[in-house]
């Protein structure tokens, strides 16, 4: 299997995984050529209301772990919307707080430096990232 349909694959298991944690369907399905994860139907209403949950949830998170685990998933997610014309605005800090504010595991603590602005910059910058190094 070639790396480029690993990382598809990969990518729409990542997909499945996030729709049930946010409870959101991501518009995506497999598309004409079945068993090929590098062709897929993307309903790009469904798929920007998607985004936009995903990225107010990334956002509101402080858990370290959490972060670490979705921030890759979450701007590949974004750039993609990007490429397909959604707007995908990152939330300010204030917005970040609004929507729930930091959610706190006791188990876990906090890492400072998982501020609302940090964890904006960091999912910003990694969806430009990602962006550059995604095939045209």
């Amino acid at each position: 299997m070639e790396p480029v349909q690993r990382c598809g694959r990969l990518f729409l298991r990542h997909v499945e995984a996030l729709e049930a944690e946010l409870g959101l369907p991501s518009g995506i399905r497999q598309g004409e050529h079945a068993g090929d994860p590098d062709t897929v139907v993307l309903d790009r209403a469904v798929y920007a209301e998607f985004v936009h949950g995903l990225v107010a949830w990334h956002c509101r998170t402080r858990h370290g772990v959490i972060l670490a685990l979705s921030e890759g998933f979450s701007a590949v997610a974004v750039a993609l919307a990007r490429r397909a014309g959604i707007a995908v605005e990152l939330p300010g800090p204030e917005s970040s707080d609004a929507a729930g504010g930091a959610r706190r595991d006791l188990q876990a603590p906090v890492d400072p430096r998982t501020t609302p602005e940090a964890v904006v910059t960091a999912l910003g910058r990694r969806a430009r990232e990602m962006d550059r190094q995604m095939d045209r």
